[in-house]
């Protein structure tokens, strides 16, 4: 339902919230459409076109105000879930174990009649070390960005669900993510999210996610004050946070969720590196 004037999420009470107050990267102006690679492209090009526009901002404290959220009322919910997975490193065990406990618990967060697990992530972050390098694990994502778009989330339905797609997107579709820490409680480089109702449309800017084999659709986002950005301190690994990327829906207050990783300037400069995990799900209603 859309914010109204008691909302706990009002700019006059987010600012009584304990916060921090960290660097995050925006998309400085660009002439062009964005575009990122996943592998090294041809040619010598560089990896992207794009350079970080940086903000200091304040990250507030998600946790005095976590009962009031809602995915449809600011994109993001935190959730308690103790995994059964023994090793989030094994990937047969992730998907034979973790995957249906997420679909358990988006199903449940959602009311959605299908969740379809696609794709899962672990990142574990060694400093200066340079995301999807091949000698390196996946790193935390460093700039502000959406993983897919309005367009993009419902393409996903069609190339991984082609002979159910039509039917499907017939009703409401989203992408929900659900990141949580490995180990915890996490210090280092913690995950930032953006209240979807504080953003504008003007500052989602369709970008390019380039594979070998296929071309994503991403947002990177454009600096805007208003935003309103939160965290949770110490996260621990019974603690799972959702993002919305995406949602068909025109009816509800938030719809895109941005995200990013940051530095916490109260981190001590012995905490362990962040090792967490993301779930990418495409989540269906009925029509």
């Amino acid at each position: 339902m859309p914010l109204d004037e008691t909302s706990l999420l009002d700019p006059g009470v987010v600012a009584t919230l304990p916060h921090v107050d960290a660097d995050v990267h925006y998309l400085a102006p660009i002439a062009e459409r964005p575009r990122n690679y996943t592998f090294d492209p041809p040619g010598g090009a560089p990896r992207s076109n794009t350079e970080p526009d940086t903000h200091r901002v304040a990250i507030h404290d998600l946790r005095p105000i976590a009962d009031s959220i809602s995915l449809d009322s600011n994109g993001f919910a935190l959730v308690q879930h103790q995994s059964a997975v023994s090793d989030f490193y094994d990937d047969a065990e992730v998907r034979r174990v973790y995957y249906p406990e997420v679909e358990r618990v988006i199903k449940e967060a959602t009311g959605a009649d299908r969740v379809y697990v696609f794709d899962h992530v672990v990142r574990r972050h060694v400093p200066k070390a340079e995301d999807r390098a091949v000698d390196a694990p996946r790193q935390p994502a460093w700039r502000v960005h959406i993983d897919h778009t309005v367009r993009s989330g419902p393409q996903r339905a069609r190339d991984l669900l082609p002979d159910d797609a039509d039917e499907l997107l017939r009703g409401r579709v989203q992408v929900i993510n659900l990141w949580r820490p490995i180990r915890g409680p996490l210090q280092d480089a913690p995950l930032a999210v953006c209240d979807a109702t504080s953003i504008n449309a003007e500052d989602l800017v369709p970008s390019d996610l380039v594979y070998p084999s296929r071309v994503g659709e991403t947002y990177s986002v454009k600096y805007n004050p208003s935003h309103r950005w939160f965290y949770v301190p110490r996260m621990q690994p019974s603690e799972a946070l959702l993002l919305k990327c995406t949602d068909s829906s025109t009816s509800v207050a938030a719809r895109h969720t941005p995200h990013t990783a940051f530095v916490d300037p109260t981190t001590a400069p012995d905490a362990p590196p962040r090792e967490s995990i993301e779930v990418r799900t495409l989540v269906f209603h009925s029509a």
